[in-house]
Protein backbone atom coordinates (compact mmCIF):
# COMPACT_ATOMS: atom_id res chain seq x y z
CA UNK A 1 0.00 0.00 0.00
CA UNK A 2 2.67 2.55 0.87
CA UNK A 3 4.76 1.76 -2.69
CA UNK A 4 1.29 2.37 -3.98
CA UNK A 5 0.87 6.25 -2.42
CA UNK A 6 4.47 6.77 -3.47
CA UNK A 7 3.66 6.16 -7.04
CA UNK A 8 0.44 8.17 -6.97
CA UNK A 9 2.32 10.92 -5.68
CA UNK A 10 5.28 11.10 -8.26
CA UNK A 11 2.21 11.23 -10.65
CA UNK A 12 0.40 13.53 -9.30
CA UNK A 13 3.36 15.93 -8.15
CA UNK A 14 3.95 15.37 -12.19
CA UNK A 15 0.89 16.58 -13.51
CA UNK A 16 0.27 19.44 -11.68
CA UNK A 17 3.89 20.65 -10.35
CA UNK A 18 5.37 21.62 -13.73
CA UNK A 19 5.81 25.11 -14.29
CA UNK A 20 4.45 27.26 -17.17
CA UNK A 21 7.25 28.27 -18.56
CA UNK A 22 8.79 24.53 -18.32
CA UNK A 23 5.97 23.35 -20.49
CA UNK A 24 6.24 26.51 -23.22
CA UNK A 25 10.22 25.30 -23.47
CA UNK A 26 9.39 21.99 -24.19
CA UNK A 27 6.13 22.50 -26.35
CA UNK A 28 9.05 24.75 -28.60
CA UNK A 29 11.66 22.30 -28.32
CA UNK A 30 13.59 21.69 -31.26
CA UNK A 31 11.74 24.44 -33.15
CA UNK A 32 14.30 27.33 -34.75
CA UNK A 33 14.85 29.90 -32.62
CA UNK A 34 14.27 32.68 -35.48
CA UNK A 35 11.01 31.23 -36.01
CA UNK A 36 9.96 30.73 -32.36
CA UNK A 37 11.03 34.46 -31.59
CA UNK A 38 9.02 35.28 -34.17
CA UNK A 39 5.40 33.75 -33.26
CA UNK A 40 6.17 35.20 -29.59
CA UNK A 41 7.30 38.63 -30.97
CA UNK A 42 3.86 41.04 -31.54
CA UNK A 43 4.45 42.93 -34.78
CA UNK A 44 3.62 45.84 -33.37
CA UNK A 45 6.61 45.94 -30.78
CA UNK A 46 9.00 44.92 -33.21
CA UNK A 47 8.33 48.05 -35.50
CA UNK A 48 7.82 50.34 -32.91
CA UNK A 49 11.33 49.45 -31.60
CA UNK A 50 13.04 49.69 -35.30
CA UNK A 51 11.20 53.23 -35.69
CA UNK A 52 13.22 54.15 -32.19
CA UNK A 53 16.27 53.11 -33.50
CA UNK A 54 16.13 54.58 -36.57
CA UNK A 55 15.26 58.06 -34.81
CA UNK A 56 18.48 57.38 -32.76
CA UNK A 57 20.24 56.83 -35.60
CA UNK A 58 19.50 60.32 -37.17
CA UNK A 59 20.03 62.17 -34.31
CA UNK A 60 16.51 62.79 -33.53
CA UNK A 61 16.82 63.29 -29.93
CA UNK A 62 14.01 65.54 -28.71
CA UNK A 63 11.37 63.34 -30.16
CA UNK A 64 12.49 60.44 -28.69
CA UNK A 65 12.64 62.40 -25.32
CA UNK A 66 8.85 63.41 -25.82
CA UNK A 67 7.84 59.48 -25.76
CA UNK A 68 9.59 58.69 -22.88
CA UNK A 69 7.65 57.86 -19.94
CA UNK A 70 8.55 60.37 -16.68
CA UNK A 71 10.24 57.60 -14.87
CA UNK A 72 12.69 57.52 -17.70
CA UNK A 73 13.76 61.04 -17.72
CA UNK A 74 17.02 62.56 -16.32
CA UNK A 75 19.62 65.16 -16.67
CA UNK A 76 22.78 63.27 -18.70
CA UNK A 77 19.35 61.90 -21.23
CA UNK A 78 21.20 64.13 -24.50
CA UNK A 79 24.71 62.47 -23.43
CA UNK A 80 23.26 59.21 -23.46
CA UNK A 81 21.26 59.06 -26.65
CA UNK A 82 24.30 60.71 -28.23
CA UNK A 83 26.48 57.96 -26.91
CA UNK A 84 24.20 55.12 -28.11
CA UNK A 85 23.99 56.91 -31.56
CA UNK A 86 27.44 56.60 -31.98
CA UNK A 87 27.63 53.28 -31.40
CA UNK A 88 26.15 52.73 -34.58
CA UNK A 89 28.09 52.79 -38.09
CA UNK A 90 27.19 54.72 -40.72
CA UNK A 91 26.20 51.86 -42.95
CA UNK A 92 23.09 49.60 -43.10
CA UNK A 93 22.67 46.36 -41.11
CA UNK A 94 22.95 43.37 -42.95
CA UNK A 95 20.36 42.08 -40.30
CA UNK A 96 18.35 42.70 -38.16
CA UNK A 97 16.62 40.28 -35.83
CA UNK A 98 14.69 39.71 -32.25
CA UNK A 99 16.72 37.85 -29.79
CA UNK A 100 14.24 38.46 -26.71
CA UNK A 101 10.74 39.58 -26.06
CA UNK A 102 9.59 39.79 -22.19
CA UNK A 103 5.53 40.74 -21.91
CA UNK A 104 4.07 41.44 -18.55
CA UNK A 105 0.62 42.79 -17.42
CA UNK A 106 -0.29 43.92 -13.66
CA UNK A 107 -3.29 45.43 -12.48
CA UNK A 108 -2.96 49.04 -13.53
CA UNK A 109 -0.09 48.38 -16.33
CA UNK A 110 1.56 46.32 -18.86
CA UNK A 111 4.70 46.28 -20.30
CA UNK A 112 6.57 44.59 -23.43
CA UNK A 113 10.18 44.80 -23.56
CA UNK A 114 12.03 43.86 -26.97
CA UNK A 115 15.85 42.90 -27.73
CA UNK A 116 16.66 43.46 -31.19
CA UNK A 117 20.11 42.15 -32.32
CA UNK A 118 21.69 44.54 -35.44
CA UNK A 119 24.15 42.88 -37.51
CA UNK A 120 26.96 44.89 -39.04
CA UNK A 121 30.12 44.26 -41.48
CA UNK A 122 32.52 44.54 -38.87
CA UNK A 123 29.91 45.10 -35.80
CA UNK A 124 27.08 43.48 -33.64
CA UNK A 125 24.93 45.38 -31.65
CA UNK A 126 21.95 44.32 -29.06
CA UNK A 127 18.85 47.11 -28.48
CA UNK A 128 16.52 46.83 -25.57
CA UNK A 129 13.44 48.52 -25.71
CA UNK A 130 10.61 49.05 -23.62
CA UNK A 131 7.32 50.51 -23.26
CA UNK A 132 4.84 50.29 -20.28
CA UNK A 133 0.99 51.15 -20.58
CA UNK A 134 -0.86 52.57 -17.38
CA UNK A 135 -4.50 53.94 -16.97
CA UNK A 136 -2.65 57.69 -16.76
CA UNK A 137 0.75 57.82 -19.25
CA UNK A 138 2.49 55.81 -21.88
CA UNK A 139 5.91 55.55 -22.92
CA UNK A 140 9.44 54.74 -23.31
CA UNK A 141 10.84 53.19 -19.88
CA UNK A 142 14.05 51.49 -21.62
CA UNK A 143 16.37 52.09 -24.18
CA UNK A 144 19.59 50.33 -24.36
CA UNK A 145 22.26 50.12 -27.17
CA UNK A 146 25.26 47.37 -25.94
CA UNK A 147 28.02 46.28 -28.19
CA UNK A 148 28.41 42.78 -28.85
CA UNK A 149 32.03 40.60 -29.86
CA UNK A 150 29.71 38.53 -31.76
CA UNK A 151 25.92 37.25 -32.63
CA UNK A 152 24.45 36.17 -29.70
CA UNK A 153 23.92 33.20 -31.43
CA UNK A 154 27.95 32.38 -31.65
CA UNK A 155 28.46 33.82 -27.96
CA UNK A 156 26.03 30.78 -26.15
CA UNK A 157 26.59 28.19 -28.71
CA UNK A 158 27.18 24.66 -26.59
CA UNK A 159 31.23 23.89 -26.34
CA UNK A 160 32.99 21.20 -24.62
CA UNK A 161 36.22 23.44 -24.35
CA UNK A 162 36.94 25.66 -20.79
CA UNK A 163 34.53 24.03 -18.76
CA UNK A 164 35.02 23.57 -15.01
CA UNK A 165 35.19 19.96 -13.27
CA UNK A 166 31.81 20.66 -11.28
CA UNK A 167 29.85 20.91 -15.05
CA UNK A 168 31.90 17.99 -16.80
CA UNK A 169 30.20 16.52 -13.37
CA UNK A 170 26.57 17.58 -13.95
CA UNK A 171 26.90 16.93 -17.91
CA UNK A 172 28.07 13.36 -17.02
CA UNK A 173 25.59 12.60 -14.35
CA UNK A 174 22.42 13.77 -16.65
CA UNK A 175 23.80 11.17 -19.34
CA UNK A 176 24.11 8.51 -16.81
CA UNK A 177 20.60 9.68 -15.53
CA UNK A 178 19.35 9.27 -19.33
CA UNK A 179 20.37 6.05 -19.62
CA UNK A 180 19.61 4.22 -16.36
CA UNK A 181 16.12 6.11 -16.82
CA UNK A 182 16.11 4.58 -20.78
CA UNK A 183 17.39 0.59 -19.63
CA UNK A 184 14.29 1.00 -16.91
CA UNK A 185 12.17 1.82 -19.66
CA UNK A 186 13.18 -0.92 -21.39
CA UNK A 187 13.02 -3.57 -19.05
CA UNK A 188 9.31 -1.79 -18.47
CA UNK A 189 8.72 -2.57 -22.25
CA UNK A 190 9.36 -6.15 -21.90
CA UNK A 191 7.60 -6.74 -19.04
CA UNK A 192 5.09 -9.31 -19.31
CA UNK A 193 1.56 -9.25 -17.83
CA UNK A 194 2.38 -5.81 -16.31
CA UNK A 195 -0.66 -3.90 -15.20
CA UNK A 196 -0.88 -0.42 -16.20
CA UNK A 197 2.53 -0.89 -18.28
CA UNK A 198 1.77 2.41 -19.82
CA UNK A 199 1.74 4.30 -16.40
CA UNK A 200 4.59 2.44 -16.02
CA UNK A 201 6.48 3.79 -18.64
CA UNK A 202 5.84 7.19 -17.85
CA UNK A 203 6.82 7.02 -13.83
CA UNK A 204 10.17 5.28 -15.04
CA UNK A 205 10.95 8.71 -16.38
CA UNK A 206 10.32 10.57 -13.57
CA UNK A 207 12.87 13.07 -12.02
CA UNK A 208 13.01 14.60 -8.79
CA UNK A 209 14.98 17.21 -7.04
CA UNK A 210 17.24 19.28 -9.51
CA UNK A 211 20.59 20.41 -10.01
CA UNK A 212 21.20 22.22 -12.62
CA UNK A 213 24.34 24.39 -14.16
CA UNK A 214 24.37 27.33 -16.46
CA UNK A 215 26.75 26.06 -18.92
CA UNK A 216 28.81 29.61 -19.88
CA UNK A 217 29.01 31.02 -16.64
CA UNK A 218 28.85 27.75 -14.20
CA UNK A 219 26.06 29.40 -11.86
CA UNK A 220 24.87 26.70 -9.50
CA UNK A 221 21.26 26.14 -8.98
CA UNK A 222 18.82 23.84 -7.09
CA UNK A 223 15.87 23.14 -6.46
CA UNK A 224 14.13 20.12 -4.00
CA UNK A 225 10.64 20.08 -5.00
CA UNK A 226 11.19 20.09 -8.80
CA UNK A 227 9.53 17.47 -11.01
CA UNK A 228 10.79 16.79 -14.75
CA UNK A 229 10.04 14.61 -17.34
CA UNK A 230 12.63 13.21 -18.49
CA UNK A 231 14.97 13.13 -15.35
CA UNK A 232 17.79 15.38 -17.59
CA UNK A 233 17.64 18.28 -19.40
CA UNK A 234 19.87 19.99 -21.86
CA UNK A 235 18.06 23.57 -22.84
CA UNK A 236 18.49 27.53 -23.22
CA UNK A 237 15.80 30.58 -23.63
CA UNK A 238 16.35 31.55 -27.18
CA UNK A 239 19.76 33.34 -27.98
CA UNK A 240 20.53 32.41 -24.24
CA UNK A 241 22.97 30.58 -22.45
CA UNK A 242 22.46 26.80 -21.99
CA UNK A 243 21.19 25.44 -19.01
CA UNK A 244 22.38 21.41 -18.01
CA UNK A 245 20.82 19.99 -15.44
CA UNK A 246 20.10 16.41 -13.44
CA UNK A 247 17.49 14.80 -11.18
CA UNK A 248 17.36 11.62 -9.10
CA UNK A 249 15.83 9.09 -11.22
CA UNK A 250 13.37 8.07 -8.57
CA UNK A 251 10.80 6.62 -10.93
CA UNK A 252 13.40 4.23 -12.49
CA UNK A 253 14.49 3.06 -9.05
CA UNK A 254 10.82 2.53 -7.81
CA UNK A 255 10.07 0.53 -10.94
CA UNK A 256 13.64 -1.25 -10.44
CA UNK A 257 12.89 -1.76 -6.67
CA UNK A 258 9.28 -3.73 -7.63
CA UNK A 259 10.96 -5.60 -9.94
CA UNK A 260 13.55 -6.99 -7.63
CA UNK A 261 10.80 -7.93 -4.73
CA UNK A 262 8.44 -9.79 -7.46
CA UNK A 263 12.06 -11.49 -8.45
CA UNK A 264 12.46 -12.15 -4.85
CA UNK A 265 9.16 -13.15 -3.92
CA UNK A 266 9.05 -15.71 -7.13
CA UNK A 267 12.47 -17.04 -6.38
CA UNK A 268 11.26 -17.81 -2.51
CA UNK A 269 8.68 -20.10 -3.24
CA UNK A 270 8.90 -23.39 -2.45
CA UNK A 271 9.87 -26.31 -5.42
CA UNK A 272 7.15 -28.66 -6.43
CA UNK A 273 8.02 -31.86 -5.01
CA UNK A 274 8.36 -34.43 -7.47
CA UNK A 275 5.52 -37.22 -7.59
CA UNK A 276 3.43 -35.05 -5.22
CA UNK A 277 -0.16 -35.15 -5.84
Amino acid sequence: MRFKCLVAIALCACLFGCDKAAVMKKCFFGCDEAKLMKILTPPEAESNARYYVDLLRQGKFDQIKSDLDPSALDSNLRDELTQMAALFPAEDPESVKVVGIDRSNGQDYSKTEITLEYQFPKKWLAVSFATQNTKITSGIVKFRVTPLADSLENLHRFTLIGKSGIQYSILALAVCSGMFSLYALILCIRTRDLKMKWLWMLIVLVGVEKVAVNWETGQLTFDILAIYIPNYFVNRVPYGPYTVGVCIPLGAILFLRRQKKLRTSVDSLPLPVEGAK
